[in-house]
């Protein structure tokens, strides 16, 4: 007898839509599905080069100077201004915009003082220093040292005295000198004494210092995927919004099995910290970009690296900088790997924002295009549509919400 169409409807969803038994799973992939956890993150490593990373008070003034234009050259742009909250701390642009617009995409917050280098290219290795880029550059708080000095002394003061000592007495240095500045700030920076520049430069390390130690608060909370996992490993049928489709499933075992995203995207914050060449076009109009080959001069000149004078460790506790790869040709347009918690939500992909969406980011994958300069390392994966859509499904599950300063947003 022939079934009735609406009860074979009925039950091929309910087959579509059930949750998995740990039967589906080899013990190599739980093995792998097990390291993905956000449980297994840890806790934040120190940061030595930084001596207020964790303190409280430090977090409580580097949020205050986070969400302050002031601390630009025109007053309209602050960290928050490309770093949004509310969008994972990054601003769903193909590229930056702050006074101006930059040649890369805004990275998430969320996690990264886990991370050894910062940037797309790494050309910082603390995240204190990496705060100091933007506020210097043209493009993106176009401001001045001494002005944020000024700043400091005049709106800050207490909270800066109370974490780092008394400021010295700025009435005789120049409202706006830098030596990364325009023309005329570059010359008032040249007027001043050796000593002065250091007390100057000081004071811009610890402003790197405190945004560091508020950055340092924004956390990726557990989502589908972790509900799952966690039920999963311990041999429970997950069930509710822990329980994957078959859909999701089969994304899942892609992603840990023949599409080898894991190869990179691995551990709990579904990256591997390193730089990879994976054949991402060019944008036509933007200067040519090496990414991690042309950051190892900078890192290593940088004064605000962790063997350097503002650094708090001293020279003790800077392995990462001291051991670096210096030179490889696998670093020729070699990009960091972004973690893929939220990346569902937040197109467009890639350093500058060349790939639209998840369908197109799988598509790079599969035909594994030629470098526009050194040698990718993709290896093309053939996706049914079924497949593509699989993965896609998979990737939402690692959505979900951030906690900033423990508490949840």
């Amino acid at each position: 007898m022939m079934m009735p169409r609406a009860i074979f409807l009925i039950l091929l969803s309910a087959a579509l839509f059930a949750g998995c038994s740990a039967e589906q799973f080899s013990e190599e992939e739980k093995r792998l599905i097990g390291q993905l956890r956000l449980s297994q993150l840890g806790p934040l490593p120190p940061d030595p080069s930084n001596a207020v990373a964790d303190n409280p008070a430090a977090a409580a003034f580097g949020e205050a100077l986070f969400f302050d234009t002031r601390l630009s050259g025109d007053g309209t742009v602050s960290c928050a201004t490309c770093h949004l909250p509310d969008r994972q701390f990054q601003d769903d642009l193909a590229l930056a915009q702050g006074v101006g617009v930059t040649d890369r995409r805004t990275m998430p917050l969320a996690d990264v003082s886990h991370g050894q280098w910062f940037f797309w290219d790494g050309r910082k290795d603390s995240l204190w220093a990496q705060a100091l880029g933007p506020l210097e550059d043209a493009r993106e708080h176009a401001g001045n040292r001494t002005a944020f000095a000024h700043l400091v002394a005049a709106q800050y003061r207490q909270d800066y005295e109370g974490l780092f000592g008394p400021l010295p007495d700025l009435s005789a240095l120049p409202e706006d000198a830098s030596p990364l500045g325009t023309a005329q700030q570059q010359a008032a920076w040249a007027t001043m004494d050796e000593d002065q520049r250091g007390e100057i430069d000081a004071i811009f390390a610890n402003i790197g210092k405190v945004i560091a130690a508020f950055q340092r608060t924004v956390a990726h909370e557990e989502t589908r995927f972790d509900r799952f996992a966690e039920t999963l490993l311990a041999g429970h049928e997950p069930e509710g919004d822990a329980a994957f489709n078959s859909l999701e499933i089969e994304g899942l075992k892609l992603f840990i099995g023949k599409a080898n995203c894991v190869d990179c995207h691995n551990g709990p914050r579904f990256t591997d910290d390193f730089f990879h060449n994976t054949g991402v076009p060019a944008v036509p109009g933007l200067p040519e970009d090496r990414g991690r080959a042309q950051a190892v001069d900078k890192v290593l000149a940088d004064p605000f690296n962790c063997l350097g004078p503002y650094s708090d460790a001293k020279g003790e506790g800077c392995d990462e900088l001291r051991f670096m790869v210096r030179d490889s040709h696998e670093f020729e347009r070699a990009f960091k790997t972004p973690s893929l918690r939220g990346a569902a939500s937040r197109p467009p992909y890639m350093h500058s924002g060349q790939i639209a969406t998840l369908e197109d980011v799988i598509d790079q994958y599969s035909r594994a295009p030629e470098a526009p300069a050194g040698h990718s390392e993709l290896r093309g994966v053939i996706f049914t549509d079924r497949g593509r859509a699989a993965l896609i499904a998979f990737l939402k599950t690692l959505d979900g919400p951030l906690s900033v300063g423990g508490a949840t947003r």
